[in-house]
Protein backbone atom coordinates (compact mmCIF):
# COMPACT_ATOMS: atom_id res chain seq x y z
CA UNK A 1 0.00 0.00 0.00
CA UNK A 2 1.27 3.62 -1.22
CA UNK A 3 2.35 5.90 1.90
CA UNK A 4 0.23 8.83 2.00
CA UNK A 5 2.09 11.81 1.44
CA UNK A 6 1.06 14.19 4.88
CA UNK A 7 1.29 17.65 5.10
CA UNK A 8 4.33 18.82 7.98
CA UNK A 9 6.19 22.25 8.81
CA UNK A 10 9.15 20.99 6.35
CA UNK A 11 6.58 19.86 3.42
CA UNK A 12 5.24 23.63 3.89
CA UNK A 13 8.08 25.60 4.25
CA UNK A 14 9.69 23.29 1.41
CA UNK A 15 6.85 24.47 -1.03
CA UNK A 16 7.00 28.31 -0.23
CA UNK A 17 10.96 28.78 -0.30
CA UNK A 18 10.65 26.75 -3.67
CA UNK A 19 8.15 28.89 -5.08
CA UNK A 20 10.07 32.42 -3.93
CA UNK A 21 13.01 30.97 -5.74
CA UNK A 22 11.10 30.70 -8.84
CA UNK A 23 9.67 33.45 -8.52
CA UNK A 24 12.87 35.26 -8.21
CA UNK A 25 14.33 33.26 -10.84
CA UNK A 26 11.67 34.26 -12.83
CA UNK A 27 11.96 38.12 -12.14
CA UNK A 28 15.51 38.51 -12.80
CA UNK A 29 15.37 36.79 -16.47
CA UNK A 30 12.67 38.73 -16.94
CA UNK A 31 14.59 42.09 -15.94
CA UNK A 32 17.56 40.86 -18.20
CA UNK A 33 15.29 40.85 -21.70
CA UNK A 34 13.91 36.97 -21.45
CA UNK A 35 10.34 37.97 -21.67
CA UNK A 36 7.07 35.84 -21.83
CA UNK A 37 8.05 32.00 -21.47
CA UNK A 38 11.48 32.19 -21.57
CA UNK A 39 11.00 33.58 -18.28
CA UNK A 40 9.56 31.17 -17.24
CA UNK A 41 11.15 28.73 -18.46
CA UNK A 42 14.60 29.86 -16.25
CA UNK A 43 13.37 28.64 -12.94
CA UNK A 44 12.93 25.39 -14.10
CA UNK A 45 16.10 24.97 -15.34
CA UNK A 46 17.58 25.77 -12.60
CA UNK A 47 15.74 24.12 -10.16
CA UNK A 48 16.38 21.05 -12.38
CA UNK A 49 20.12 21.41 -12.77
CA UNK A 50 19.90 21.73 -8.74
CA UNK A 51 17.79 18.51 -8.12
CA UNK A 52 19.60 16.43 -11.07
CA UNK A 53 23.18 17.84 -9.40
CA UNK A 54 21.56 16.14 -5.76
CA UNK A 55 20.96 13.00 -7.44
CA UNK A 56 23.92 12.40 -8.62
CA UNK A 57 26.12 13.40 -5.86
CA UNK A 58 23.98 11.21 -3.86
CA UNK A 59 24.22 8.20 -6.42
CA UNK A 60 28.32 8.20 -6.12
CA UNK A 61 28.43 8.94 -2.83
CA UNK A 62 27.25 5.78 -2.23
CA UNK A 63 29.25 4.04 -4.78
CA UNK A 64 31.93 4.99 -3.39
CA UNK A 65 33.21 6.76 -6.32
CA UNK A 66 34.75 11.19 -6.67
CA UNK A 67 32.05 13.06 -6.41
CA UNK A 68 34.06 16.29 -7.11
CA UNK A 69 31.69 17.08 -11.06
CA UNK A 70 28.85 16.36 -8.87
CA UNK A 71 29.97 18.97 -6.60
CA UNK A 72 30.68 21.78 -8.93
CA UNK A 73 27.34 22.12 -10.87
CA UNK A 74 24.82 21.34 -7.75
CA UNK A 75 27.53 24.57 -6.20
CA UNK A 76 26.82 26.35 -10.02
CA UNK A 77 23.14 25.73 -9.66
CA UNK A 78 23.07 26.72 -5.97
CA UNK A 79 24.73 29.78 -6.76
CA UNK A 80 22.24 30.88 -9.38
CA UNK A 81 19.61 30.38 -7.35
CA UNK A 82 21.20 31.98 -4.53
CA UNK A 83 22.15 34.97 -6.66
CA UNK A 84 18.69 35.86 -8.36
CA UNK A 85 17.43 35.87 -5.04
CA UNK A 86 19.97 38.56 -3.35
CA UNK A 87 20.00 40.36 -6.41
CA UNK A 88 15.81 40.64 -6.69
CA UNK A 89 16.14 41.97 -2.88
CA UNK A 90 16.73 45.78 -3.51
CA UNK A 91 20.07 45.44 -4.14
CA UNK A 92 20.07 45.56 -8.17
CA UNK A 93 17.94 47.95 -10.03
CA UNK A 94 16.04 45.60 -12.08
CA UNK A 95 14.93 48.37 -14.45
CA UNK A 96 18.29 48.61 -15.48
CA UNK A 97 19.89 45.67 -15.63
CA UNK A 98 24.01 45.38 -16.17
CA UNK A 99 25.03 44.32 -18.91
CA UNK A 100 27.49 41.69 -17.19
CA UNK A 101 24.11 39.82 -15.51
CA UNK A 102 22.26 39.84 -19.05
CA UNK A 103 25.68 37.81 -20.65
CA UNK A 104 25.56 35.60 -17.41
CA UNK A 105 21.32 34.99 -17.88
CA UNK A 106 21.62 34.57 -21.88
CA UNK A 107 24.25 31.85 -21.63
CA UNK A 108 22.40 30.34 -18.44
CA UNK A 109 21.00 27.81 -21.03
CA UNK A 110 24.05 26.83 -22.73
CA UNK A 111 25.58 26.16 -19.50
CA UNK A 112 22.95 24.31 -17.81
CA UNK A 113 22.58 22.03 -20.71
CA UNK A 114 26.21 20.54 -20.62
CA UNK A 115 25.59 20.62 -17.09
CA UNK A 116 22.55 18.19 -17.40
CA UNK A 117 24.27 15.64 -19.94
CA UNK A 118 27.51 15.37 -18.22
CA UNK A 119 25.49 14.44 -14.78
CA UNK A 120 23.36 12.19 -16.73
CA UNK A 121 25.84 10.28 -19.41
CA UNK A 122 28.36 9.69 -16.91
CA UNK A 123 29.30 6.42 -16.81
CA UNK A 124 29.47 5.04 -13.50
CA UNK A 125 31.45 1.73 -11.83
CA UNK A 126 29.00 -1.83 -12.28
CA UNK A 127 27.69 -2.51 -8.83
CA UNK A 128 29.08 -5.78 -6.58
CA UNK A 129 26.18 -8.07 -7.23
CA UNK A 130 26.21 -7.99 -11.18
CA UNK A 131 30.47 -7.39 -12.29
CA UNK A 132 30.80 -6.49 -15.74
CA UNK A 133 32.86 -9.30 -17.24
CA UNK A 134 36.64 -8.16 -17.57
CA UNK A 135 38.83 -10.46 -20.28
CA UNK A 136 42.21 -10.85 -18.91
CA UNK A 137 45.29 -12.20 -20.62
CA UNK A 138 46.14 -15.52 -19.25
CA UNK A 139 49.22 -15.71 -17.49
CA UNK A 140 52.61 -17.08 -19.46
CA UNK A 141 53.77 -20.05 -17.50
CA UNK A 142 56.56 -20.00 -14.85
CA UNK A 143 58.58 -22.69 -14.85
CA UNK A 144 59.27 -24.22 -11.77
CA UNK A 145 62.75 -25.60 -10.85
CA UNK A 146 62.43 -28.06 -7.62
CA UNK A 147 65.12 -28.78 -6.12
CA UNK A 148 65.60 -33.18 -5.13
CA UNK A 149 65.70 -32.91 -1.59
CA UNK A 150 65.94 -36.03 0.55
CA UNK A 151 63.52 -37.40 2.76
CA UNK A 152 63.64 -36.34 6.32
CA UNK A 153 64.83 -39.78 8.35
CA UNK A 154 64.99 -39.63 11.91
CA UNK A 155 68.78 -41.25 13.15
CA UNK A 156 66.79 -43.90 14.94
CA UNK A 157 64.99 -44.54 11.81
CA UNK A 158 68.00 -45.18 9.51
CA UNK A 159 68.90 -48.89 8.76
CA UNK A 160 71.78 -50.55 10.77
CA UNK A 161 74.89 -50.62 8.68
CA UNK A 162 76.60 -54.42 8.74
CA UNK A 163 80.07 -54.54 10.80
CA UNK A 164 82.97 -53.84 8.84
CA UNK A 165 84.78 -57.50 8.36
CA UNK A 166 88.29 -57.54 8.74
CA UNK A 167 90.68 -57.88 5.58
CA UNK A 168 90.75 -61.16 4.40
CA UNK A 169 95.03 -61.77 4.78
CA UNK A 170 96.75 -61.92 1.46
CA UNK A 171 97.66 -65.93 0.28
CA UNK A 172 100.32 -66.95 1.06
CA UNK A 173 103.03 -68.03 -1.70
CA UNK A 174 104.74 -71.36 -1.50
CA UNK A 175 107.85 -71.23 -3.91
CA UNK A 176 108.73 -75.06 -5.04
CA UNK A 177 111.28 -76.80 -3.29
CA UNK A 178 113.18 -77.20 -6.82
CA UNK A 179 113.05 -73.47 -7.29
CA UNK A 180 114.54 -72.68 -4.25
CA UNK A 181 117.10 -75.22 -4.65
CA UNK A 182 118.07 -73.34 -7.78
CA UNK A 183 117.54 -69.75 -6.32
CA UNK A 184 120.23 -71.05 -3.47
CA UNK A 185 122.58 -72.14 -6.58
CA UNK A 186 122.10 -68.30 -7.68
CA UNK A 187 122.72 -66.16 -4.24
CA UNK A 188 125.79 -68.76 -3.74
CA UNK A 189 127.60 -67.76 -7.13
CA UNK A 190 126.55 -64.00 -6.62
CA UNK A 191 128.14 -64.11 -3.12
CA UNK A 192 131.16 -65.98 -4.53
CA UNK A 193 131.68 -63.25 -7.41
CA UNK A 194 130.47 -59.79 -5.76
CA UNK A 195 131.44 -60.75 -1.92
CA UNK A 196 127.70 -59.99 -0.89
CA UNK A 197 124.16 -60.95 -0.75
CA UNK A 198 122.27 -61.20 -3.48
CA UNK A 199 119.14 -58.60 -3.19
CA UNK A 200 115.39 -59.80 -3.77
CA UNK A 201 115.29 -57.98 -7.54
CA UNK A 202 118.42 -59.11 -8.66
CA UNK A 203 117.19 -62.52 -7.69
CA UNK A 204 113.81 -61.99 -9.23
CA UNK A 205 115.70 -61.03 -12.28
CA UNK A 206 117.53 -63.95 -12.53
CA UNK A 207 114.49 -66.24 -11.91
CA UNK A 208 112.19 -64.39 -13.90
CA UNK A 209 109.44 -65.30 -11.42
CA UNK A 210 107.07 -62.32 -10.00
CA UNK A 211 108.03 -60.02 -7.11
CA UNK A 212 105.41 -62.31 -4.62
CA UNK A 213 107.42 -65.34 -5.80
CA UNK A 214 111.06 -63.24 -5.36
CA UNK A 215 110.15 -62.38 -2.06
CA UNK A 216 109.35 -65.97 -0.94
CA UNK A 217 112.02 -67.45 -2.49
CA UNK A 218 114.32 -64.51 -0.83
CA UNK A 219 112.84 -65.40 2.82
CA UNK A 220 114.04 -68.92 1.89
CA UNK A 221 117.26 -68.35 1.33
CA UNK A 222 120.80 -69.08 4.09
Amino acid sequence: MTARLRPDAVLVQAVIAGALSFAHLHDLAEAAGQDGWKAWAYPVSVDLLLVAAWHRLRSLRDAGEPSRSAWSWFAVALAASLGANIATAGLLDLADVPDWLRILVAGWPALAFLGGTLLVHRPTTPIASDPEPETEAAPLPVPVVERATEPDVQADELPALPASEPAAPAPTVTAPPALVAHAQKIAADHRTRTGSNIDTETLRARLGVPPALADAIAAQLV
